[in-house]
């Protein structure tokens, strides 16, 4: 009988579990003894990751766990590639709850890394490839990571935003990819010389899962800190969404996003396939959806409009999918109705935070005249609108979306002041989540979202809200993507501008289309002007970063109101 070896963990305060593993990493039986949660081998999903990897593992050792491009790993591998990354992590040092940094496009590897830091107790950092190499720097500081995986595509960016790091010395930095560089490890070579048995590890519900870094688009990025209990009590919540061992996900957002998070985690926890993508491509996405008879999809807005455009579209049979998603940015109703009529299966928009605590959903098939709402609070959530004294506001009127669900961060690290903004504590002593978000509430408790508190554009003193202009603009068949600004004004102090991407061979002027979607504003809203771009900026997830559009029209502006 080969050696046992004992995992304990805690997944809630005063209760436990124990882990019993054999060396190839592929049992997870669950023992009743006094102030122990029993389980029997059949599925619970409330257990930590690792413990469903190892149970998946077990049960279903063959079955595929992941598919990309031409790899396809099975649960077995999977669950011993977590454990020997995970003893790894280990044998450098790393102590429960230390950060560890992945800094990479996706891959099997970075699939494996994420997992096997958990495993190993650690909390994982995934770090945005589109940030600079002083912001990237800034965040190494702030987690104080000591270890770090790269690939080769951010490796040049990763030496510069480790250079001076102490944290960070030569046998702390692990390559995914093949190189000669000698104060980088082959992370194939380093995790193969790994015992592939689980290691002996304890856990706790409070203890750090991951930390997210914002986008950094309105400066330095903030770390977002998930526990495991939030995180746990994320998947679980998820089986509504027909999560199972027969679920094959293709994901083509980068890992370390937490809109690649919200589908990649329930899918691992409840057993089903991960068909994952290098990047976002129109015709690989729909090749490979056919070929691997994808069932759920994560997508934001910017994709699923270039799969509408994609001319190929309807030569694809994706008559296997079961539930698509979108999140990140507002999915405008006219995509909503194109994706219901053209795209088989169920679809859902997700609003939301990588904080937690402010969500809705809707569910465009259930609810085809509500299209123009981001749908009801999510379940499990408590969402409020208020005034900026905190007070409810009845339906129909604008407020801040506040909220609260098992899904709240413990926190900006490192940063309590910056914490304590983003909450507010009712006279009964309840926590709120501040979204920062504007909108209003209909008679039937869906949600119109109107704009970033930020975004907001003061004309005259009137508040206009960009998402009204925008919904009315993407309407037009010459626009393809549209962004609403306030640009200086000396009469109205800022007034609209439409900044707009058109289709293709389709003829109109600026002034023409600022006519059109002037006619169906109100006089207050109406835009002072329209301009043309060949693109807009946006980030890998696919929102618009208005900052960026703003700053020419305000950069030389004392007063700034947005």
């Amino acid at each position: 009988m080969p050696p046992i070896v004992a995992i304990p963990a805690v997944i809630g305060e005063g209760k436990a579990f124990v882990v019993i593993a054999d060396l190839c990493g592929v049992t997870a039986n669950f023992l009743n003894c006094p102030g122990v949660i029993t389980m029997s081998q059949d599925f619970n999903p409330d257990a930590p990751i690792s413990v469903l990897i190892a149970y998946h593992a077990r049960e279903r050792p063959h079955a595929e766990a992941l598919v990309f491009e031409n790899q396809r790993m099975s649960w077995g591998e999977f669950d011993r590639q977590v454990n020997q990354v995970a003893n790894g992590i280990l044998a450098a040092g790393i102590q429960r709850t230390e950060k560890v940094a992945i800094l990479a496009e996706n891959s099997p590897a970075f699939f494996v890394t994420l997992f096997g830091i958990l495993r190993a107790g650690a909390c994982a950092v995934p770090l945005s490839g589109m940030a600079d190499a002083g912001a990237l720097s800034l965040m190494l500081e702030d987690c104080g990571a000591r270890l770090l995986f790269a690939s080769a595509n951010t490796r040049v960016l990763a030496d510069q935003a480790r250079s001076g790091n102490d944290r960070l010395p030569d046998g702390h930095c692990i390559a995914f990819d093949a190189q000669e560089d000698t104060d980088w490890i082959n992370f194939d070579t380093w995790r193969d010389a790994q015992r592939a048995q689980p290691p002996s590890v304890e856990f706790d519900a409070r203890d750090p899962f991951y930390l997210i870094y914002s986008s950094g688009t309105t400066g330095v990025p903030k770390g977002i800190l998930q526990s495991h209990r939030s995180r746990s009590s994320y998947w679980a919540a998820r089986a509504s969404y027909l999560f199972g061992t027969t679920t094959r996900m293709i994901l083509s957002t980068p890992l370390y996003s937490n809109t690649t998070q919200f589908a990649l985690l329930p899918t691992v926890a409840w057993g089903g396939t991960v068909i994952l993508l290098r990047k976002s491509d129109a015709a690989t996405y729909l090749t490979t959806a056919a070929r691997e008879r994808a069932t759920h999809t994560m997508q934001v807005p910017v994709q699923y409009r270039r799969l509408r455009e994609f001319a190929g579209f309807a030569d694809h049979d994706l008559s296997s999918f079961v539930w698509k998603f979108s999140t990140s940015a507002p999915l405008s109703a006219e995509l909503k109705q194109w994706i219901l009529a053209h795209w088989p299966g169920k679809l859902t928009e997700i609003y939301g935070m990588t904080e937690g605590g402010v969500g809705c959903t809707l569910h465009a098939h259930d609810h085809p005249e509500k299209l123009h709402t981001v749908g009801m609070p999510a379940p499990g959530m408590v969402l409020k609108i208020v005034d900026e004294k905190m007070q409810e506001v009845p339906p129909g009127d604008v407020g801040e979306l506040i909220g609260w669900s098992p899904y709240m961060m413990d926190g900006y690290y490192n940063k309590p002041q910056e914490t304590a903004r983003a909450r507010w504590l009712d006279d009964e002593g309840q926590l709120w989540q501040r979204s920062g978000d504007l909108g209003r509430m209909d008679k039937d408790g869906f949600v119109v979202l109107l704009d970033r508190m930020k975004d907001m554009i003061i004309s005259g003193g009137f508040n206009v809200y960009s998402a009204d202009l925008e919904a009315v603009l993407s309407r037009h068949p010459a626009v393809r993507d549209c962004g609403v600004i306030g640009i200086p004004s000396e009469e109205w102090g800022e007034t609209p501008l439409a900044l707009v991407v058109c289709i293709p061979d389709v003829s109109i002027s600026e002034e023409a289309l600022k006519s059109w979607a002037n006619a169906r504003l109100g006089k207050l809203q109406r835009l002072s002007a329209v301009e043309f771009r060949s693109e807009l900026p946006r980030s890998t997830i696919g929102k618009l970063l208005k900052r960026e559009l703003r700053e020419p029209y305000w950069q030389k502006t004392s007063k700034r109101i947005a």
